[in-house]
């Protein structure tokens, strides 16, 4: 097959930038949903389910409608890697921007259904997040553009693209909500339609700009939705399965974290659910500036060494907030607990934005050139199951106790420093 590397430097650079808004785009809708998801979920579950029902099955739901997002990524991200390898990568990325319009648009209408329309609201909200985890499934192809466009030496920088807008998006949705609810109250779908308008903008500008960066018909594309094969081929590979399986764990790690901290700003810090944006929104800033600083870094560190270190402050930054919620436990240090969780965040956020575009690097410099998009595919499912993961462990084990989470997010991190060693002294045959 033939790539297109060799295109034009200004068709690269504009393919990496709708790389960019893609990646964007659906972490400003991620950012948008996750503070408010579970406050909207719950007031309409409650109505939904009969009287004297257990707290355990309402959260059950809860949990189910927040993990859908990521259950169909997990599914779908290895067809549409393998279908951009096939008809090529803007077709795919358009219809995920479609898609995206569709059920932005539909989450804010759901959410601003009354509680009498419970059901329907419910059901609409399911629909939104399965549509929106399915047509966000095209990351791994997003990454595939990345390695059209860069060569393997210049691969860290360009996938710190993708951690850029994450961190970028994850900032902005925040902000976006937290505006919308303080300006419109009224206006509870405000949120959704503001994102269907960004996703439609980033739809007509790549329709009518974005360069085709492989050539379709070169690769036969397996067109099964969930290829068991695929998986078993990828994760097995002595050169792969090590790097994706710290990705993997590290991301369970930061979806147990993620998904309990609206509980630690209510609990630990005794703040409003309105400041909840603004927490997530400091978390998105972080993860911007760390992907910012990652980019000229790599230039003079190796990727193995930014591995290492996102292992180590993750996992001990993750770790920390244990100790923290034990101080607020236990009526300690009340003046020093929000500078001392400000501290912590910061480090686990930077940690978790070293490792992450590392191990995308690491994945696809050693991939096959023609099943770039199969593997990356790959890959990105297995963080879309983490993510599936994560939130499950985190509140469950909230639950149980408050500080458990993040030792079990700390410990599963750092236990992987010894899988860096392997994975630096693998040698290709």
């Amino acid at each position: 097959m033939t790539e297109i590397n060799s295109a034009p430097a200004k068709s690269n650079k504009f393919a990496l930038l709708m790389v960019f808004l893609v990646v964007f785009i659906d972490l400003l809708g991620f950012g948008i949903v996750l503070p408010l998801l579970p406050i909207y979920g719950d007031q309409y579950v409650a109505r939904v389910l009969p009287e004297g029902s257990s707290s355990i099955f309402h959260g059950i739901i809860l949990g189910l409608l927040m993990s859908s997002f990521s259950m169909m990524q997990f599914l779908f991200a290895p067809a549409w890697g393998r279908y951009s390898d096939f008809i090529g990568r803007k077709p795919i990325l358009l219809l995920g921007l479609l898609g995206s319009i569709i059920f932005y648009a539909l989450f804010g209408y759901a959410s601003t259904l009354p509680t009498e329309s419970a059901h329907l609201a419910l059901f609409l909200l399911f629909a939104a997040r399965i549509g929106a985890g399915i047509c966000g499934a095209t990351i791994g192809t997003a990454q595939a553009v990345i390695a059209d466009c860069t060569s393997k030496e210049n691969r860290s920088r360009g996938m710190a693209l993708i951690g850029a807008a994450f961190g970028i998006g994850f900032t902005f949705g925040p902000l976006v909500g937290f505006g919308a609810l303080t300006f419109f109250p009224d206006q509870a779908g405000a949120t959704g339609y503001i994102s269907a308008g960004l996703s439609l903008f980033a739809f007509i500008l790549g329709l009518v700009k974005m360069p085709e960066t492989r050539v379709p018909g070169g690769h036969s594309a397996n067109r099964k939705i969930f290829d068991v094969s695929a998986f078993k081929n990828v994760l097995s590979n002595p050169a792969l399965g090590p790097i994706i399986f710290v990705f993997f764990l590290a991301t369970i790690g930061f979806g147990a974290f993620e998904s309990t901290l609206a509980m630690i700003n209510q609990d630990v810090l005794k703040f409003g659910k309105t400041s909840n944006f603004l927490l997530f929104a400091y978390v998105g800033l972080t993860l911007s500036l760390a992907n910012g600083l990652y980019r000229p870094l790599s230039r003079k560190f190796s990727v193995y060494f930014f591995l290492t270190l996102g292992i180590l402050l993750m996992g001990s930054g993750v770790a920390s907030l244990a100790g923290i919620t034990y101080i607020s436990r236990n009526n300690l240090l009340a003046d020093f607990l929000l500078p001392l969780m400000m501290v912590s965040l910061t480090i686990s956020v930077v940690g978790f934005a070293f490792l992450t575009p590392s191990a995308q690097a690491l994945v696809s410099q050693r991939a096959d050139p023609e099943r770039q998009g199969e593997i990356l595919g790959v890959n990105q499912s297995c963080s879309s199951l983490a993510r599936i993961f994560g939130p499950i462990f985190g509140l469950t084990l909230y639950k149980i106790d408050s500080m458990a989470p993040f030792l079990f997010a700390g410990v599963i991190v750092l236990a992987m420093l010894p899988l860096v060693s392997r994975i630096r002294n693998f040698k290709e045959v």
